[in-house]
Formats: C-alpha cells, structure tokens, sequence
C-alpha cells in the first residue's frame, strides 16, 4: 500500500508526536529512481530515519499524532518541503500490528504519558531491529553414544524422553536444532558435555532458524479433572477459544488447581491456532510453571523477563511478531511484544502490586491486559485465590465472569489458623518467636514434616542503634534507616541502594561496641532458628540472599525434594508457589501490614498476603496449621484471617472504601514533585495545588511532604485527587497541567493515575 508522498512516523522516545517524512522515490527533486525502486511503507513498518543529528528507527504510524503546546492547542506543523527528510530505508523486521498501535495510543491517552514511551516498551529488544546473523546450534543424529556417562545420559533424557514416538514432535528429532546453552541447561550439565557428544557423533553442528523451539500441543496431556474443575475448565475452554472478548475471574482457594484449570482455556486458544500470553508478577515462578506447561502441552513457553540475554529477547520478539511463537510466559513487559494473533491472556495472581510499573510509563498490567483484550478481541482470565476488590466488584456487577474453585484439588482442608496473642505469650529476651511457635516447629519437625516461618523484612534487622548517645543510622541518600544485612557485612538502603560497612563505632559519639541492632529481619530469625533448632536444614527465601533466578531454583529445589525442613522467606514466598511438603506456617510478625500509612489498600494487602501464606501449608493432603504471632488478634483484619471468612471482609472493605469514594468506587491519581532543593520543591508543589481548576466533584488534598521524604538526594511532596468514577479525569488533568507553569531546572512532576504506592 503507498501512503502518499509523506508518512508519518512515530519515534520511541519522549514525544507525543509523528513526524512526517518523505518517501524515498516520491519527492520531485530525487530525480532518476525507477518505479520499482521507490519503497513501499504501511501503517507498522519500521524504518530508519534521520533525527537530528542522529538515525533513529521508528514506526509507521497509523494516523497522523499532532503536536500540542501546554495549553493544549495543537501546534502549527507545516514544514517546508525542501527541508523535509526523506525514510532512509525500511527494516526486514515483522511490523508492528494495528492492534499494537492501538493499544498504545490508549495506554498513552490513560497515563498521559507521551505514546513515544510506551512504543519504547514495545521495542524493547534491540538486537530484533540488527541485521540477523546465521546461528548454530546442536542437533541430534539419532545415534546413541557407545560411551555414556551420567552427564551423558541426562542430555540422552531430553533428546530420547520417555514414551516418545515418531509422531511426536520430540527434542531428539533430527530436524530440531537446539542452541548449546538450552539444551545444556535443561539436560543440568555442562556445555562441555555436548560439544563431548558432538565429538562421539550423538550431536552434529546444525544452523538455527530465527527461533527454534518446540510448539505446544493443545491435547499433549488430559488432565484428571474432578466435578468441581470439570466445569471450570469447562468454561476457561470458552474463553480460550470463543475469538471474542469476554473477562473470566478464576476465583479458587489455594491449592485447588487454578493453574491446570487455566491451563484449558490456553489449550482452546491454541487449538484455535491462535497465540497466548501468561502473566506472572514474579520471575521466581517460572521454572515451576514451566515444568507445568511442558508437562501438559509438551513443550515449554517462550520465557520474557529480565533476566533473560538480547539475543533470546530479539529471537523471541521476532517469534512472537511472526506468530511462530505460539505461547509467551512472562512479566508485565510481556504485555507489549507485538504478538500477530493474540487470543488468550491469562494474569495469573491478578491481585499482586507487582504488575504495577512505577517509573515511566505507570501502567497496571492487570487492567492493561483488559484493555488489550478488548482491543484485540481476545480472552482475559484473571486467576488468584484473593482476587483484588477491583475485580471482586466487576465480577459482581457482571462485567467478568465469576468462576469458583472452593476445594482443594487432593482433597485437604484449608489449614487452620490460630493467633498467638504475644502479650499473653511473649518471645524470651532477645528472641522473636514465641513459645507457642517454636512448639508448634518443634512438633513438625518431629512429624519430619516442614515448616515456614514467614516475616515480611529483608536483612538482619531494620534498624542500627546507638545505645550510648540513641544514634540511628541513616541513609545520607533517603529519608529512611539502613537496614543491617549481617550475611553481606553491611549496612544498605532499601529504596536507593546505598550501601555502608558495618562500622565499629558510632558515626556521632564514636563510642566503641555500642551499635545494636534492633527488630528482627529474616536473616535474623534464621539465627534464632539455628540456636533452637541446630539440627533442622534451613532454605532462606528473600530477594538479598538468593540474587539470581539460578541461584533461587536451587533453594527451590531443595524445599521440594524435602532437604530443608525449616522454610525462613520474605514475600517471595506467598506468590503462588507449591510447597508439597509443608505442613506449618508461622507468621512472625501479621501486624506489619497493619500500622497505618495511608494506604488506602492497606487493609486489602495485608489480608491478601497472610492468606495467600498461610494457603502453602498442607496442600498435598497433608493436615496443614497456620499461626500469627500478633499484638492484635481482635483487629478486623486479623479475625478474617483466623476465621477465614473471606466473604465478611470483603464486605467490611466494600463499605469503607464506599464511604470514602476510594477505589474501585472512586478514581485516584497522585501528583509527586521532586526536586534537589526542599524549599524549592515545596513551593513548586504549592504552586501545583493552587493551579489545580475548581471543580465540585474533584477533591485535591495536599501538597504533604512524602512519608518517604528524600530518595537518592530528592525531596518529595505528595497530592492527591479524588472524584467519583464517571469523572473523565484525564482531561481535568490535561487542564490542569495546562495551567502549570513548566518545572525548572531539576524539579520533576509525576502524575499517577491509579497509584497504588503511597510512600
């Protein structure tokens, strides 16, 4: 299709605008091309063009975006036309879908963010826009090797799985070209033993295509179902394959199979040839899911995180944008590849504030893939055993589908949960578990059962006190105490990364061994566990001692073979993993989450995270017990969770956020303005708050000074507007910073629609 002599192009980066440019052949003045020779460009292609002084690649854009200037009148674009630059060429790249454009058209008018930024999200893999080189890889000859070794043997156990066939498409085919690393890596051995098995003629060098991987097969495997899935699965079929949008609310205590329900409505997108997205909001969780997918479809995801190479995240763009790859595992970044054919997207845990991006473009993954669903025409499922009020509310009203899963899959009970009131039962001096805990530890151990001890802080304690002169140590970066991290040595800043050698004396008195820790972190709490318990196997779960997704595979491993007994994690725990052996849970502190911060989910937090801990314990039919440690047993929060009526909390929550228009029943939206300067910062921020436009339904709160003042050397002031649902607040904002006048120098505006963190 030809444009015309112009087109417009749409540039990643921090513009709310297309340019036009010529198309090469077109213009008058570059006499001499054939018609054959003139490019060729539509909506999606992407190009290279001049920028400036510079290349950039860029996107041809479905409609022309023009400019606005601060009051929002759209700006004069004429450009004479002997200054006008001319697409320099077109990329061999799959372009860039209607669907996606148009999705980040909304995703840019929703966040007020320039549209710029949020194609820079889509065009994350770099290496996918380079020149593709030719790969190698290994592949298999069909001969065994006449030595074997158990090296050997484990690579033999991916190519040659059990009960294969010639009519499955399986890794040891002869026309299946595997990369060194991958299949080195799902075999768990070296790479040195398969350029060994190149030698002895079991693998032979073979070129890779673009992305060789195996395609998931809808009816690899049926699941042994009984009645309650049967008719979830049922309809997750419906949504899977009906090729029109519809929302499904997968809503099922832990333990019930939600994941091997879902898994249907992925087998109907793909029976009906069509692509599939599945959300996780933690990386920790992609091994298990992935041994789960392979197990029923078999073959295994594509995976899209961060901790995957360019050149896996470009092969994989580039598989998605061609409709070859047929199923994406991924982050909330995952939302953005350029998928051909998208049907399904499943956000699994869509409670979890882990979707929610907090720098650029803020976007809530979980309300985006609703979005992107409506757009594309495809199936959203939302899966989690404490679906967030949001959703619980558009399930009511008729908006999702509720689909309910209220026993568990082997048939065991949800563990029961008692409170151990620590007034009544205080720790010993010095110690953080309670009596009653450590017998409850005691007796599981004794069962050879395991147990978890969940406490929500990372480190060895919060805080570092002089018990001379009452020195608390700081961050000189933030306005927050560094935490004590006694593994690493060290003293470091949670939220600037800031770091400080233990000292030996107090940085104001100088005192000598006079610095103590105070509180307990879960480094802690594993020494007070080795001093009762020296004979128990320890695995420790938190972000500071497990720095890498390899190294956390490993603790994983040694929790499900049985090895440790005592489990000692942060929240990575309560995200969706399954502990088949755990019996005992114990939580240090539940109180945490409840002391006041202005959150208004704080509540809804705290009652999502101790359930969804308490829910690891005794899911392979193995009678499970939950205990809380708190100051507060007859706080509402806390009887929900010990009477595990979820229904009343609900309702009490449903309430309080009706009576103070707070979402899903109201709209929010955060200002924060920073800056290196406090005075500065705050009179900004005022001046922010007195050009706010009058309205009677738009009620704005503030500027305050942050309850986290100062991150890495900025100070920080907060507002808040609040209105009712039906108020189009994105215009009364584009109003509103109409009348602003424009941050100098280092001062920062940042504008949160649906803010979920309030720090």
């Amino acid at each position: 299709m030809r444009l015309g002599k112009t087109v417009p192009i749409l540039l990643p980066v921090l513009l709310n605008q297309t340019y036009d440019y010529l198309v090469e052949g077109e213009a008058d003045l570059l006499s001499g091309v054939n018609e054959a020779e003139k490019l060729t460009l539509a909506p999606g292609d992407f190009v290279r063009v001049p920028f400036g002084r510079q290349e950039r690649i860029g996107v041809v854009w479905f409609e022309e975006i023009e400019p606005v200037d601060e009051h929002g009148e759209i700006k004069s674009k004429v450009v004479d036309p002997s200054k006008m630059k001319a697409v320099i060429d077109k990329l061999d790249v799959p372009p860039l879908p209607l669907v996606s454009m148009k999705f980040a058209m909304w995703v840019a008018n929703y966040t007020l963010s320039p549209v710029g930024m949020v194609l820079k999200m889509m065009m994350s893999a770099r290496q996918a826009f380079a020149v593709q080189k030719p790969r190698f890889g290994v592949s298999f000859t069909g001969q065994v090797p006449s030595r074997m070794t158990p090296a050997r043997q484990k690579v033999m156990d991916v190519l040659l799985p059990d009960g294969a066939d010639a009519h499955d498409e399986i890794a040891g085919s002869s026309d299946y070209v595997w990369s060194k690393s991958n299949l080195a890596s799902e075999a768990e051995v070296t790479t040195g033993v398969i350029d060994g098995l190149v030698k002895a003629g079991a693998l032979v060098q073979a070129e890779m295509a673009a992305l060789s991987m195996a395609q998931p097969r809808p009816n690899h495997q049926q699941p042994d179902f009984k009645e309650e899935q049967i008719k979830a699965a049922h309809r997750m079929r419906g949504i899977g394959n009906s090729r029109q949008f519809q929302v499904g609310l997968l809503d099922g205590v832990t333990g019930s199979g939600k994941t091997e329900v879902y898994f249907e409505a992925i087998a109907g997108a793909l029976d009906a040839g069509r692509q599939v997205l599945v959300l996780l909001p933690e990386i920790s969780l992609t091994n298990q899911f992935l041994d789960r997918f392979k197990e029923r479809f078999g073959a295994k995801p594509a995976s899209w995180h961060s901790a995957i190479g360019e050149g896996e995240r470009a092969r994989i763009w580039r598989g998605v944008a061609s409709g070859e790859v047929k199923a994406v595992i991924g982050a909330r970044s995952a939302l953005f590849l350029p998928y051909q054919d998208l049907g399904l997207i499943i956000v699994d845990e869509e409670h979890d504030a882990g979707y929610k991006q907090e720098t650029n473009v803020m976007y809530h993954a979980r309300d985006m893939a609703v979005v992107r669903g409506s757009i594309g025409g495809c199936g959203v499922v939302l899966a989690s055993a404490t679906p967030s009020l949001e959703s619980l509310i558009n399930a009511e009203q008729g908006r999702y589908a509720h689909i309910k899963l209220r026993t568990r899959y082997y048939g065991a009970e949800l563990p029961e949960m008692m409170a151990i009131d620590m007034k009544k039962h205080p720790p010993d001096k010095g110690r953080w578990l309670s009596p009653l805990m450590v017998t409850a530890v005691a007796k599981t151990l004794a069962e050879k059962q395991q147990a978890l001890l969940f406490l929500n802080r990372r480190g060895y304690a919060p805080l570092t006190l002089c018990r001379t002169c009452g020195y608390r140590i700081e961050c000189p970066q933030c306005s927050s105490w560094l935490v004590d991290h006694k593994h690493k040595g060290a003293l470091s800043c949670h939220h600037c990364g800031f770091k400080l050698h233990r000292p030996e004396a107090c940085p104001k008195c100088d005192a000598k061994d006079s610095l103590v820790p105070c509180g307990p972190g879960v480094e802690r709490i594993s020494e007070e566990v080795r001093e009762l318990f020296p004979e128990a196997r320890q695995a420790i779960l938190s972000s500071d001692l497990v720095p890498n997704i390899t190294a956390l595979r490993e603790v994983l491993e040694t929790i499900h073979s049985g090895e440790a007994n005592i489990i000692i994690g942060t929240q990575i725990v309560a995200k969706g993993h399954n502990f088949p052996l755990l019996a005992t849970v114990g939580i240090v502190d539940g109180d945490l989450g409840l002391q006041g911060s202005g959150d208004p989910r704080a509540a809804e937090r705290t009652f999502q995270l101790l359930h969804q801990v308490s829910g690891r314990a005794g899911r392979m039919g193995t009678e499970g017990r939950g205990f809380v440690q708190t100051y507060m047993p007859d706080h509402p929060v806390m009887a929900a969770i010990l009477s595990g009526d979820r229904d009343e909390f609900v309702a009490r929550e449903v309430q309080a956020r009706q009576m103070l228009t707070y979402p899903p029943f109201g709209r929010l939206v955060a200002l924060i303005v920073t800056g290196k300067e406090r005075p500065i910062t705050e009179l900004y921020a005022r001046e922010v708050a007195k050009r706010a436009p009058r309205s009677d339904k738009v009620k704005v709160v503030g500027p305050v000074e942050a309850p986290l003042a100062v991150i890495r050397g900025r100070h920080r002031f907060r507002l808040l507007a609040k209105a009712p649902r039906d108020i189009d607040m994105q215009q009364y904002l584009r109003h509103w910073q109409a009348r602003l006048p424009k941050p100098q120098g280092e001062l920062r505006l940042t504008v949160d629609i649906d803010p979920y963190n309030f720090l």
